[in-house]
């Protein structure tokens, strides 16, 4: 039996390894196509990726933009293991940053006071915008894919009405820039000087932190198990005396709230202020990241760093002339190799899981004939 079970795990692990390394090598072959097809060389084109891409300031590029992506990738994820579908993400992001914006230039306080207050409205007003959709879910039945879009529409539409002149916005740069009131130096999150390469933003430390409260939660408390044991199953929840409504309707405020703190480190560590210009379609790329890292902590940071490097180094490729479509193809090629390998790998197990079952039925069903025959 230990035997059976050391050679089982084994497989696992193989398999496991298999997922991702199939869905690199299937990337890598389709975009070489696709550069090809456009009458470049592929393998300029990956050679210059590369140079570029482990570059020092790239290096600082592509961790201040996996910051922002992997808490948008856990504001998903979270959604994806009750088997929600949060793609409201972008305007609840984008609507915190915007009142927590507000907040930070109106406060006049220590930092040490003013930061985590900028950053506590910032979740909560995430939690509050993504918490309507969980109700209507719970109470009326609407599907939160529906209710999220609208909702990301609504609130694109409250800061295009208070972000202007005479409402919660002032003309800046000589009249240029609409933007709500800078936020003062005291409420600047700390940053890490790092010389030439740039500056690394310390909202890095609260990514990490968020990703290990998401692991730990999830894996390793007993809400963590039911929130799980909802998206596998709302009946077999329920039959446990699980409350699915409830459960439902907390994970969305939990990732509205996780949702709130993308915003931040572009707030608090670079504009300073929520202007027109203000990231958008983070979300949207949590989506995505959130499929790469297949709601893994781990895996979401990887994609997170992947999908940074994709743009930094893509971004490059078209001062040297290759056509600027290319991030998207490969972004777009890299997230459904994923999807496809993995699904061929589950359905690789699965099949092994039933044939080794069989077997092992079969050999305790002639058992008891071969010691009558011995008899």
């Amino acid at each position: 039996m230990n035997k059976l079970t050391k050679r089982i795990d084994k497989e696992r692990l193989l398999l496991g390894i298999a997922a991702p390394l199939l869905a690199l090598v299937a990337a890598i072959v389709v975009t070489a196509l696709v550069i090809l097809a456009t009458g470049k060389n592929p393998g300029a084109a990956f050679s210059d990726m590369l140079t570029y891409g482990s570059a020092s300031d790239s290096q600082v590029y592509i961790l201040n933009k996996a910051t922002t992506y992997y808490l948008a990738g856990v504001a998903v994820a979270i959604g994806f293991r009750m088997n929600l579908f949060n793609i409201g993400v972008d305007g609840q992001y984008r609507l915190a940053a915007f009142f927590a914006a507000v907040l930070g230039g109106a406060l006049t306080t220590p930092g040490w006071i003013s930061i985590p207050l900028i950053i506590l409205c910032a979740m909560a007003t995430g939690a509050v915008w993504a918490g309507i959709a969980g109700v209507l879910k719970v109470t009326r039945g609407v599907s939160e894919v529906i209710s999220t879009i609208m909702l990301n529409a609504i609130a694109t539409a409250i800061i295009a009405y208070l972000l202007q002149p005479g409402k919660l916005a002032e003309l800046q740069s000589g009249g240029t820039v609409i933007s709500t009131k800078p936020l003062p130096k005291s409420s600047y999150f700390f940053s890490i000087d790092t010389g030439p390469a740039g500056v690394l933003w310390g909202f890095i430390v609260i990514a990490v932190l968020v990703g290990v409260a998401y692991w730990f939660v999830l894996g390793r408390t007993r809400f963590g198990f039911d929130l799980r044991t909802v998206g596998q199953s709302e009946s077999a929840a329920a039959a446990s005396g699980v409350s699915v409504k409830k459960m439902i309707a907390t994970s969305m405020v939990i990732s509205g709230a996780v949702a709130g703190l993308i915003g931040m480190p572009t707030l608090l560590n670079d504009s300073h202020q929520f202007s027109n210009d203000f990231p958008s379609g983070i979300g949207f790329t949590g989506i995505a990241i959130a499929l790469l890292g297949r709601n893994n902590p781990v895996g979401i940071a990887l994609g997170a760093l992947l999908w940074g490097f994709l743009e930094r180094t893509t971004n490059h490729l078209e001062f040297e002339g290759y056509d600027k479509e290319i991030l998207g193809v490969i972004q777009g090629v890299i997230v459904l190799c994923v999807v496809i390998a993995y699904e061929l790998v589950r359905r690789y197990g699965l099949k092994r899981q039933q044939q080794r079952v069989g077997a092992e039925l079969a050999a305790q069903a002639a058992a008891p004939t071969q010691k009558q025959e011995v008899a």
